[in-house]
């Protein structure tokens, strides 16, 4: 891989999937094929890769796995195939998380991108009224924060060249769907057009403005430079702590800024 996560995970394109090195502990991938996305895209009947894309929600070292539990963190990788779904971009359809069970909060998120260029979409509200919008531009090795209770989807900016990304996410992990899916996805749908990427407004919502920014460290949130967000939990696994404990950073996310 261009960049060096930290964790070794090698990605497999045939068929698409993940090898777990040595110490690596990770379960059977999962797949989403197109129809289980189609509620979400700009044109429900297009065609595309299928799979779209292939996850591992559990991944790390063997000797960190009593701690990541007991911290209620969870580790995963997704990994897109090659192509584009008609005339967009390979993408996720978008999605919130569940409130926990455990601290009763709807988990944020840290990605991390491996391979490709990509572009985290996110919203701030599901609601008909999505709030603030924000296309975050990121390549290999950048970090994109999603807070707490954000509608988002990651997407692969370049057809050719597979998008692969690593993120923590909350043990008590679940993915929601039901605003999305009765709006037909998320307020601004990505498209391809002449080789760029833009965006057309889902006219089920409210008329919002997408503010177009590109990654940056969040030191407000323990994440300075550029380390590998898998080695910050070896290295210190209070500095993530907050994904699992949103609350430790409260004053963080009213005015947060992608």
């Amino acid at each position: 891989m261009r960049f060096d996560p930290a964790l070794d995970v090698k990605i497999t394109r045939q068929p698409m999937g993940f090898e777990y090195g040595l110490h690596v502990f990770g379960p059977k991938t999962e797949y989403r094929s197109l129809d289980a996305i189609r509620w979400g895209l700009f044109n429900p009947a297009c065609q595309g890769p299928d799979p779209v894309y292939a996850i591992a929600m559990g991944v790390g070292k063997e000797d960190q796995r009593e701690e990541l539990c007991r911290r209620n963190l969870l580790f995963g990788v997704v990994t897109y195939a090659a192509g584009r779904l008609g005339g967009e971009p390979v993408r996720s359809p978008g999605h919130l998380h569940k409130v926990s069970r455990h601290n009763n909060c709807s988990a944020p998120e840290i990605f991390e991108i491996w391979e490709g260029c990509a572009v985290i979409y996110m919203q701030e509200f599901a609601a008909h009224n999505a709030g603030r919008c924000f296309e975050v531009e990121a390549k290999a090795g950048d970090v994109v924060v999603v807070p707490p209770a954000w509608a988002h989807a990651a997407i692969s900016t370049d057809p050719t060249d597979p998008l692969t990304f690593g993120a923590w996410c909350d043990r008590d992990y679940g993915f929601v769907y039901d605003e999305l899916r009765a709006r037909k996805g998320l307020a601004w749908y990505p498209v391809l057009e002449n080789g760029s990427l833009q965006w057309q407004r889902n006219t089920r919502y409210q008329e919002s403005r997408l503010e177009i920014v590109a990654a940056r460290t969040y030191p407000e949130l323990g994440l300075p430079g550029r380390k590998p967000i898998y080695a910050r939990f070896e290295d210190s696994p209070e500095s993530v702590q907050w994904v699992s404990e949103p609350q430790l950073v409260r004053s963080v996310w009213p005015q947060f800024h992608p």
